[in-house]
């Protein structure tokens, strides 16, 4: 028998002062037993980093097809894609030509080796944005998760903050590629 999905649940208060966006959202998350808490947590950070009307987390690890978090407008089409980890520059070429715009969040150790060896592949991709989130930052995210979990993402001037009732973690991305 195969193990299921374990199911989190977060309320996420979004205050994004640079672009404006102001919003409460009631997630259901759903944690593939593969699944760390660090990558769980990363999707969760780029969920409030790009919210906005429609954005939503995919099958994710379930649809190789799809990313994990993406937003689609009314007629169906991909305005953001959303991966995560370090996909291969086949599959990054495939999102840009399916989406308006592409975000890739790297939350490992290894970034760099993995950036190095592909970067030199998708400097053509005008829609493609690339962040690497630090080991220690993606390890202090991973120690907030709980399956019932109350966050808030506070954004001003390029700082970003999660906080709980407890615990805040500033997150610095570092920028690998921005969108042109």
């Amino acid at each position: 028998m195969a193990l299921r999905a374990i199911i989190y649940k977060a309320e996420l208060q979004i205050a994004d002062m640079d672009r404006h966006y102001y919003a409460d959202h009631a997630l259901t998350i759903a944690r593939h037993p593969s699944e760390t808490d660090e990558r769980m947590m990363a999707r969760v950070l780029a969920y409030a980093l790009y919210a906005r009307d429609g954005i939503a987390f995919t099958k994710g690890l379930f649809e190789v097809d799809e990313p994990e978090v993406w937003v689609k407008s009314l007629t169906d089409e991909i305005d953001l894609w959303i991966d995560l980890g370090q996909p291969d520059d086949a599959r990054i070429r495939r999102a840009c030509g399916r989406a308006g715009q592409v975000v890739v969040l790297c939350y490992s150790g290894s970034c760099d080796v993995w950036w190095k060896q592909i970067a030199g592949k998708l400097t053509r991709f005008t829609n493609l944005t690339v962040l690497q989130l630090p080991a220690e930052t993606s390890q202090a995210l991973a120690a907030l998760a709980e399956r019932g979990m109350r966050l808030q993402c506070m954004v001003q001037d390029g700082e970003i903050w999660i906080n709980t009732d407890k615990e805040s973690v500033p997150v610095k991305l570092i920028s690998l590629q921005a969108a042109r």
